[in-house]
């Protein structure tokens, strides 16, 4: 099953339980998919990255809107707290700094060598993107370059 149905299936059984904040977080973000999937000419096959891709960009957006929401909007705080739960369920996991650490010396041993970050990060992200996050990988990278 793709992730995709996973949320299909996952949005019928919160519309069953009556529960509308999970069903509209996750209504939400299956539109976003096809959205995405439409504009990128996929809409009949819905790939787990493309889903994933979407997912994380919904995430920081609902994390976004988190840190900006005024502290007396104590409902709509909670509103997008709820939401950005949900929708961190779906959010495929992350590789943790040690894990990046050991796949950037494992992978890309020759171009850390040469110290340059610029050239470093532009080799790994494209591998890395959507794996681990780009704040976390700088970090590494700018460890690894002293």
């Amino acid at each position: 099953m793709t992730k995709f149905e996973t949320l299909q299936k996952d949005m019928i059984a919160a519309m069953k339980a009556r529960d509308k904040a999970r069903k509209d977080a996750i209504s939400s973000l299956i539109s976003d998919v096809k959205k995405v999937a439409i504009d990128s000419g996929s809409r009949d096959n819905i790939g787990d990255d493309l889903v994933d891709q979407v997912i994380l960009k919904s995430l920081k957006t609902a994390k976004e809107q988190i840190d900006t929401c005024p502290d007396d909007r104590a409902e709509l705080k909670a509103e997008y707290q709820f939401r950005y739960d949900v929708i961190k369920e779906y959010a495929p996991s992350m590789m943790s700094e040690d894990e990046i650490k050991a796949f950037l010396k494992e992978k890309f041993a020759e171009v850390i060598a040469t110290k340059n970050k610029g050239a470093i990060m532009k080799e790994i992200m494209p591998v890395l993107k959507g794996k681990a996050d780009g704040k976390v990988i700088n970090m590494v990278v700018a460890e690894l370059c002293k």
